[in-house]
Order: structure tokens, then C-alpha cells, then sequence
């Protein structure tokens, strides 16, 4: 029984990635003893499970995820939400307000069509439509910052292990990164120079998530670019 990569490396579909048993996780199979790789990505062993971390793999929501998204419709009762998914997002009022619908209200007033919110999945219908809520600390309508995207299935390199990448970028930026889960990120710092900072380190971490060494490489960046701004 054995691990035939180091965690992190770069697989393509048909890497045999574990001989033996072990747990096959997301975007992996099991064939004649053997768990190979069926998305390209980063493989990862965790003690009983191997797993792949998609590279270009879309956004599937997840109850407890947190997401950014805009409002595009309004409907009696509740908001829709473009999340990136197959099915725009639900904000029902009761979650956006803590109080029961009262049509007297005027929803325009809580939140507006193209308005940016943070907001969290907290259940999934029959037919896995997302259902919102922005009750809670940090969650709602957005007035600040801008937003960049990433690829959904790389957001794990950007938070890093316990937060450490995301953190990095945090301290030696000055700026403030809401990551969600759906690749949308939203970026406010105090210049426009501090977010510019944030956007150019986002961009190699998309660009080089399949690299080992990741960390090192953008602690690297970080001191260059801190360096010209001297």
C-alpha cells in the first residue's frame, strides 16, 4: 500500500495516484486495487482518503459556503441572486431582515437589483437551488471595494492551509479579502495601490496553483512588490 505522489502534485485523468486501500475522494476511482485520478488537478492524501483538487472545475454549492453575489430579480417575498451556479440563488426575507414577509415592505429599500451581498447557502431545495442568508456578521449588501474572480477549485490554494496564504496577503497588503466559496472575491483596501497589491498576488496564485512551492513564491512576490513601492 502506497501513495505513488507528493501531496499537492500535479495529476492528469488516469494517474494512478494510491496502489491499496485507502478512501477514494472527490474526482477520484477505484479500479482492480488501484485509485486513480478522473479530473486534472492537485492530488491530496489525508490519512485515509486520496483526493484531486480540480483545476478548472465550476462552483458546487454546498450548504454553510460563503458566496458574494449580485441581485438580478425581485420577486414577491424574496430576492434572486446570481451566484455563478445553474440556478440562480434564493434570499427569501425572513433571511435578509430576521422578520416574517410583510408585503407592505419595500424590498428595494433592504436590497436593489445589481446590488453585490455577501451572503451564506443555508440549505440546498429538491432541485439544489441555493437558498441565501445574510443574517449574520459581515454578511450583506457590499458598498465598498470591488470584485476579481477565480476559479472556483482554486480558492483552497488562495485560503491556504488554516488561512496562512490568505492571511499573507492580508498583513502585507493592508487589505480586506472576503473569499467566496463560488470564486468571487472582493477586495477593499485603504489606496487603490494597497488593492492592486491584493489583485497582482490573486493573480499568481489563479495562475500558478498547480506549482509546489506556492507559498514560498508568493511570499517572494510580496516582498518585490512592497520593494517598488519604496
Amino acid at each position: 500500500m502506497s501513495a505513488l505522489f507528493e501531496s499537492r502534485d500535479l495529476v492528469i485523468p488516469g494517474d494512478v495516484l494510491y496502489e491499496g486501500r485507502i478512501r477514494t475522494g472527490d474526482n477520484t476511482h477505484r479500479s482492480e486495487g488501484k485509485v486513480s485520478a478522473s479530473r486534472i488537478g492537485l492530488v491530496n492524501y489525508n490519512r485515509d482518503v486520496v483526493s484531486v483538487i480540480a483545476l478548472e472545475a465550476g462552483f458546487s454549492p454546498l450548504t454553510g459556503d460563503l458566496v458574494i453575489g449580485e441581485v438580478t430579480d425581485i420577486q414577491l417575498g424574496r430576492w434572486m441572486v446570481d451566484i455563478d451556479t445553474s440556478e440562480e440563488a434564493v434570499l427569501n426575507v425572513p433571511d435578509a431582515i430576521d422578520a416574517p414577509f410583510n408585503p407592505d415592505i419595500d424590498m428595494t429599500r433592504i436590497l436593489d437589483i445589481g446590488d453585490t451581498v455577501v451572503a451564506k447557502i443555508v440549505d440546498l431545495d429538491r432541485r439544489r437551488t441555493p437558498i441565501l442568508s445574510i443574517l449574520g456578521r459581515d454578511l450583506g449588501r457590499v458598498d465598498e471595494g470591488f470584485l476579481m474572480k477565480l476559479t472556483p477549485s482554486k480558492i483552497p490554494r488562495l485560503i491556504g492551509k488554516k488561512g496562512s496564504m490568505v492571511n499573507m496577503i492580508l498583513n502585507k497588503t493592508g487589505c480586506n479579502v472576503v473569499i467566496g466559496q463560488n470564486g468571487r472575491i472582493l477586495i477593499h483596501g485603504r489606496t487603490r495601490e494597497q488593492e492592486e497589491m491584493a489583485v497582482k498576488v490573486i493573480n499568481k496564485v489563479e495562475n500558478e496553483a498547480h506549482i509546489s512551492g506556492l507559498t514560498s513564491r508568493v511570499q517572494e512576490y510580496l516582498r518585490i512588490l512592497k520593494e517598488e513601492k519604496r
